[in-house]
């Protein structure tokens, strides 16, 4: 994974948070709610990039 891409799942992980915390201290679901997706969304993008980046790092023949 590139920097910038672990730095746009970071930034988007960090906005979920901000965004669930203020939800959560004005008791606004919705907020609450999308805060939530957001830091899914971006843990499923870490996950995906990560597992992308460990195969290109095994070259053509793959990890022995």
């Amino acid at each position: 994974m590139s920097i910038w891409g672990k730095l746009k799942v970071k930034a988007e992980e960090l906005l979920g948070r901000a965004e669930q915390v203020y939800g959560e201290s004005h008791g606004d679901a919705a907020a609450t709610v999308a805060g939530e997706a957001h830091i899914a969304e971006a843990e499923a993008e870490e996950e995906a990039l990560g597992h992308r980046t460990r195969r290109e790092d095994d070259g053509p023949t793959g990890a022995r």
